[in-house]
């Protein structure tokens, strides 16, 4: 079923590669050694394939990606009589960031695509630009060309290097979390009031701070486990623990009369 969707999906670019009037440009990045790579493939008819790659020390795959849509857009919205661009990437959290109109850590790159939707959109009101979004774990045939491309180069830093604000930050939230997790291994209270939130597939979900924490989210698909994890949160349940904490005028030694304090 996967395959013939993608079959679909080629045969669909393809076609609309084959149209003078639409470019369509495949987005991609990747990160090692703290070096980014991102580069980006535009397809138009009767044009060779057009690469654009870059690399940079100390930035966030988020801001390489903005970068990488910034780049293909550009030479996108230059190339005569083009009149519908078609954006593909499996970061679309990341293109939605060009439409937020709140304050956020991307907006010099936000502002620069802007401008050149603005001024794409003002050469001609019917122009016309999509983005689409594909998952990169299925191993789409357009995609991992760019996906080769994009892990294919290898570079070295060369130091001083500055960082970007928000690779700051990630650095700061991976020693936060990492020495959250060092403090709890060592905790007496790890075995106290602890619930394992568990994905569809049943492994840990781990703390992370990307694309704002995946963990809240798992709440939703379950009430039960929604309301189990809001008690083990907020340490909420009707027993002595409880009243101890908010109600302490209130009894909260266990009614069996062996513990001093009711707890689960």
């Amino acid at each position: 079923m996967i395959k013939s969707v993608f079959q679909q999906l080629d045969n669909m670019v393809i076609e609309l590669s084959l149209s003078l009037f639409t470019a369509i440009v495949i987005t991609d990045a990747s990160i090692k050694n703290d070096i980014t790579m991102f580069i980006s493939h535009m397809h138009i008819s009767n044009c060779p394939l057009t690469r654009t790659i870059h690399h940079m020390v100390f930035i966030t795959s988020t801001e390489a990606e903005l970068f990488a849509i910034r780049c293909g857009i550009n030479q996108a919205s230059t190339k005569k009589d083009i009149s519908k661009i078609i954006v593909v990437t499996d970061s679309i959290h990341t293109a939605k960031k060009i439409f937020d109109p709140s304050s956020h850590l991307y907006q010099i790159h936000v502002v620069a695509i802007l401008n050149e939707i603005q001024e794409f959109f003002v050469n001609n009101q019917n122009n016309l630009i999509e983005f689409w979004e594909y998952s990169s774990q299925l191993n789409w045939n357009l995609h991992k060309v760019v996906d080769k491309d994009s892990k294919a180069f290898n570079s070295s830093s060369v130091f001083p290097c500055k960082m970007s604000w928000d690779f700051s930050r990630k650095i700061e939230c991976d020693d936060v979390i990492k020495n959250w997790k060092m403090t709890f291994q060592a905790s007496d209270l790890k075995e106290s009031q602890f619930l394992d939130l568990l994905d569809d597939y049943f492994n840990n979900i781990k703390s992370s701070y990307i694309k704002r924490g995946p963990w809240l989210e798992k709440f939703g698909h379950l009430n039960s486990l929604c309301a189990h994890a809001t008690r083990a949160i907020t340490n909420y349940a009707p027993i002595g623990e409880y009243r101890l904490r908010f109600l302490p005028n209130e009894e909260f030694k266990c009614s069996c009369g062996e513990y001093p304090i009711e707890s689960r």
